[in-house]
């Protein structure tokens, strides 16, 4: 004979159908371009050490210029978004292992000194040793940095973000990786380029993979990465980036179609920052991909059958 709860099912709902969350209050555009313009000095800097070590000076001037250039612009769209300079040197007073903001912060300093540092170096030809020293240390810190800010985003409250929390990571560095091979695909010598060409298809594909788990995953909870706005900027992300992946293992001896491919793979970075950005505020605002969740969770959590 089984037993009949006595308690009513609970009920989530949130007051007048307000959001249960509140939306974060970082900035558009300054936080999704510094999303996409850091992980592409990330993994610039990881490039250009490629190049050095394979003996393409091309190439290597041009991701190491790229890296220096893309965390200095990164860093002043993120001190913009902070609205005092003094505010992001706040950040550097502790170093909090347990917070990707802290964590963040430490990588972000070192890396723009050292990537300016070897661009500065591989651009004047002067110190050669110091410069390739000190682009062993930002390819050392490039991947954190291109990935970072997935943790970053996971690490809230934002459903969207949070329940993503596995593929963030692989979604960031791979649309970094195509952002980086893309941009040294439009600027380096053709004959150089190879590398770059390479990385630009390996990160178009492990962007897209992620995109995939995503949608399998999160079931109700992607749905704020395919609809309205964010599924707009996604599906233009996606068809860009599948161009350029396209067009960079297609236009090995055109530099007509390795500049356009290299701009479609850049451009495809960042609308994909706007996206996730976008649908992260989307979940935030809306009652149901916080109730829906936890009711989940609680259906998962409660016995399959009643005790005789």
């Amino acid at each position: 004979m089984r037993e009949r709860s006595l308690v009513p099912e609970p009920e989530f709902d949130s007051y007048y159908g307000r959001p249960v969350l509140k939306a974060p209050v970082w900035k558009q555009p300054d936080v999704p371009l510094y999303l996409a313009i850091g992980g592409y000095a990330g993994v610039s800097a990881i490039l250009a050490e490629g190049a050095a070590a394979s003996g393409r000076p091309g190439l290597e001037r041009v991701t190491r210029v790229g890296a220096a250039v893309g965390v200095a612009a990164g860093t002043v769209a993120l001190v913009h978004d902070l609205g005092r300079p003094e505010r992001f040197l706040n950040m550097l007073r502790v170093f909090k292992p347990t917070s990707p903001l802290s964590v963040g912060s430490w990588i972000l300093a070192p890396f723009g000194g050292l990537a300016t540092a070897a661009a500065a170096s591989s651009v004047s030809g002067r110190l050669p040793l110091l410069g390739r020293a000190a682009g062993l240390g930002a390819a050392a810190l490039g991947a954190p940095l291109a990935t970072y800010t997935a943790a970053l985003l996971a690490n809230t409250a934002v459903p969207a973000w949070h329940e993503a929390h596995r593929e963030l990571p692989f979604l960031f560095a791979g649309s970094a990786a195509s952002a980086a091979g893309g941009v040294a695909l439009a600027l380096a010598p053709l004959d150089e380029s190879g590398p770059a060409r390479r990385m630009a298809v390996l990160g178009t594909a492990v962007e897209l993979a992620a995109e995939a788990g995503i949608e399998t995953r999160l079931g109700s909870l992607a749905e704020p990465y395919r609809t309205g706005r964010p599924g707009r900027l996604r599906t233009a992300s996606r068809a860009l980036g599948v161009a350029g992946a396209v067009g960079a293992m297609l236009g090995r001896r055109s530099r007509t179609v390795s500049v356009a491919s290299g701009s479609a793979l850049a451009a495809s970075s960042i609308l994909l920052r706007f996206a996730v950005f976008q649908a992260g505020l989307a979940s935030a605002k809306d009652p149901k991909y916080t109730v829906g969740p936890q009711r989940d969770r609680l259906s998962a959590r409660r016995p399959s059958a009643a005790t005789e």
